[in-house]
């Protein structure tokens, strides 16, 4: 968000009150509103009675809040900064009778104060001169998505549901267990340790889902059961993607849950550009065989330019493991199975990185397994995020065991019933991950060359 025209100084100083105008659109009505020109009324109508004010004219003397503003036109943009520099701006349009007369007002006052948001991709984006208008008369403020998680913080989220439930009229008040429930969902949608989500949208969603549902049973107050029975049937589209992504594959056997194949993992990913993530298993193969004509690692399934960085780093791995490079007398494939909506990001690395010196050492990696961690080049397993909706995936495709980053377990919200059913391991070295996804029987020689290279 950014604020212009030394906002809070000109507040307190002027006082600027009364007049604060929300505005979110992409058209031009923040220089003049919709149709420019009304019913003239006649010629002896003066110019200014027959134009449309635009919102800087209507703010003046007030608050112009803009939302999503690099969205804005380039030459409302530019329209925009010239009436922050001058303090005022004509009004110029067409009556909607006229056979095409222009009418142009006198400059007109507009001196406001203005504040913008926007997230940070669409900010690049803002018009060059606008923006330097902005960070050099004014403060440019990120925004957080979360907040510690304290008691005075959680006091906050249970007034945020009574503030929603009082909004809306219809649904009744929460139960304490119910409250309790939206602050645990508020952790896990924090998707950061220690921390509550600030996404109250997503929430206020949530509540009144669950608020819709003791409606329907006619209970006196919201329960917990009924939070939980929202969370179910208000899923987001990434979330019923994911569903239907898991049903898919393992109908097809594309997702394999028991037994030991050599070279294949089961790792980990999201769907989703913010929290709340949906987590999806995502199949990982590879083979080694010999040659070396490619000179690096064949990876297939629409990987993002990160992704493939960090494939990369599995050579360096072996080298140290097996002092050996690999690259030069074999060729490695890697493939990620029907990844249609892509992979992005490092935190597959891991399951790479197992499934190729599973196929390298012809060593069967357990299916009942899930992982998921950032590999550095030095063999540690960094943290990675969207744990607790990977996690959930594993759970919801069956699998007995998933292997996390040590430093992300504290991330980790699930409900106590569903962790029931799975068995985290926190790992800190990919030799940790090797040791407990791979079956060794008859391969000892090689787990103990790998400790020794440690």
């Amino acid at each position: 968000m950014t604020l212009t025209k030394q906002t809070i100084t000109k507040i307190e100083k002027f006082h600027y009150k009364g007049k604060v105008y929300n505005l979110t659109t992409s058209s031009g009505n923040v220089i003049a509103n919709g149709i420019l020109c009304k019913n003239s009324g006649g010629l002896g109508t003066p110019a200014h009675d027959r134009v449309v004010a635009g919102m800087i004219h209507k703010s003046h003397m007030g608050v112009l809040f803009i939302d999503e503003i690099a969205t804005l036109q380039p030459a409302t943009q530019q329209e925009l900064l010239s009436a922050l520099q001058e303090r005022k701006f004509a009004i110029t349009g067409q009556s909607e009778r006229s056979a095409g007369a222009m009418v142009r007002t006198e400059p007109v006052p507009c001196d406001f104060v203005l504040i913008a948001a926007g997230n940070f991709e669409t900010i690049k984006h803002m018009h060059p001169a606008l923006r330097s208008r902005i960070s050099g008369y004014g403060y440019e403020v990120y925004m957080k998505e979360t907040i510690p998680d304290t008691e005075e913080n959680r006091n906050k989220i249970a007034i945020f549901v009574a503030q929603e439930v009082t909004k809306d009229k219809k649904i009744p008040h929460f139960s304490r267990e119910a409250v309790e429930a939206i602050i645990e969902e508020a952790r896990r949608r924090a998707n950061r340790k220690e921390h509550l989500t600030l996404r109250l949208r997503e929430l206020g969603g949530l509540i009144r889902a669950a608020g819709d549902m003791a409606l329907e049973e006619k209970s006196k107050f919201v329960m917990k059961k009924h939070v939980i029975g929202a969370k179910k049937i208000a899923r987001t589209l990434e979330q019923q993607i994911a569903d239907k992504f898991i049903e898919q594959k393992k109908e097809y056997e594309i997702i394999v849950t028991s037994g030991k194949r050599v070279g294949r993992v089961n790792g980990l990913a999201v769907i989703g550009v913010v929290p709340p993530y949906s987590g999806i298993i995502l199949p990982i193969e590879a083979e080694v065989t010999p040659g070396g004509k490619e000179s690096e690692i064949i990876a297939t399934g629409k990987l993002g330019e990160i992704a493939k960085e960090a494939i990369k780093n599995v050579t360096a791995i072996i080298k140290k493991y097996f002092g050996e490079d690999i690259k030069e007398t074999y060729d490695i494939y890697v493939q990620f199975l029907q990844t249609y909506e892509g992979v992005e990001g490092d935190s597959a690395s891991v399951a790479v990185a197992t499934s190729v010196i599973s196929a390298f050492k012809k060593i069967p990696v357990k299916q009942d397994f899930a992982m998921t961690g950032s590999l550095s080049v030095r063999g540690e397993v960094l943290p990675i995020g969207g744990v607790t909706a990977k996690v959930e995936a594993a759970i919801e495709a069956g699998l007995k065991n998933v292997v996390v980053p040590k430093t992300n377990l504290k991330d980790i919200i699930i409900d106590k019933d569903k962790m029931k059913k799975i068995n985290i391991i926190p790992v800190e070295t990919i030799q940790d991950v090797l040791k407990v996804v791979l079956d060794w029987s008859g391969k000892q020689r090689i787990l103990k060359q790998i400790v020794a290279a440690d």
